[in-house]
């Protein structure tokens, strides 16, 4: 009988991983005992995920009336956590990827699908590193100026893209520049969208935001500071992995923390959090 042997699994998945930035290749010795090779290889290239919220700490949004994707722009929460959602996808950052995966920051991408073609791999290490992949439209229209069969190529060949590319249809959508109406709903219900995302406050990172300057913070509602349940837009802009690590310190030195979007949305509304009686 010959030696052990080391037997090298899924080598296209360890050029992938290393593309991705540096995970690791999962190897199996014939006759060692310890985890499976295949629990292992899920281990190193499943998505990382984040801890649920504490039960009885926060109100998981309602669904809406008529039926259709209600609209959420911030979580009733006790817990003083922040939920960080970023848009578009025309700038591509090595170093923001690798932050987020070395802090275990909780970011939601909405993707513009048409930012995928040369750049798939960049979103495949976020997705990876936990961040979903949601829909922000193929080429970033006003979506309340389109007639409704525009609006519906617009969200289902994005979810159709991004489904093919990353293995998950989204399931929430995010209109560019928060604009929509009663048709965007509608069209979007059809393209499998549980959940319109908006936004409670702007990070203008890269950028200067009305009355707040360069890389600025600035309320919806016209206060100041953070609120528990803020979910917060950014977008990725030239320069991202700076100004992450700056905002992560704003937020820390405020005393509240990064939470992820997903767990605090019900399935019914495309999170992943079990749907409660009469949800």
């Amino acid at each position: 009988m010959r030696g052990k042997t080391p037997v090298i699994a899924m080598v296209a998945a360890g050029v992938l991983g290393v593309a991705a930035g540096g995970w690791p290749v999962v190897r199996a010795q014939a006759g060692e005992s310890g985890p499976s090779t295949r629990s292992q290889l899920a281990a190193a290239l499943g998505d990382r995920t984040f801890p649920a919220p504490k039960p009885g700490s926060w109100t998981p949004p309602k669904p809406a009336p008529d039926g259709l994707p209600p609209i959420v722009n911030t979580i009733d929460t006790q817990e003083r956590v922040v939920f960080l959602t970023i848009d578009d996808g025309y700038e591509y950052d090595p170093e923001f990827v690798n932050l987020v995966r070395k802090e275990k920051v909780p970011i939601m991408t909405f993707l513009t699908s048409r930012y995928i073609d040369g750049h798939g791999q960049y979103f495949w290490s976020l997705k990876r590193a936990g961040s979903p992949m949601e829909n922000h439209t193929v080429g970033h229209p006003d979506m309340a100026t389109l007639g409704a069969d525009a609006q519906k190529k617009e969200i289902c060949e994005a979810s159709d893209a991004i489904e093919k590319q990353y293995g998950r249809r989204p399931t929430l959508f995010r209109p560019p520049f928060g604009s929509y109406n009663e048709t965007t709903r509608r069209v979007a219900k059809d393209c499998g969208v549980k959940a319109l995302v908006l936004w409670s406050a702007e990070y203008y990172n890269g950028t200067s935001g009305p009355g707040v300057g360069f890389n600025g913070f600035a309320r919806g509602d016209g206060g100041k500071g953070f609120k528990p349940g803020d979910i917060i837009l950014m977008h990725f802009r030239k320069g991202l992995a700076g100004q992450l690590r700056a905002f992560l310190d704003k937020i820390r030195q405020a005393g509240f923390r990064p939470a992820a979007l997903e767990n605090y949305l019900p399935e019914s509304l495309g999170g992943n959090a079990p749907d409660q009686g009469g949800a």
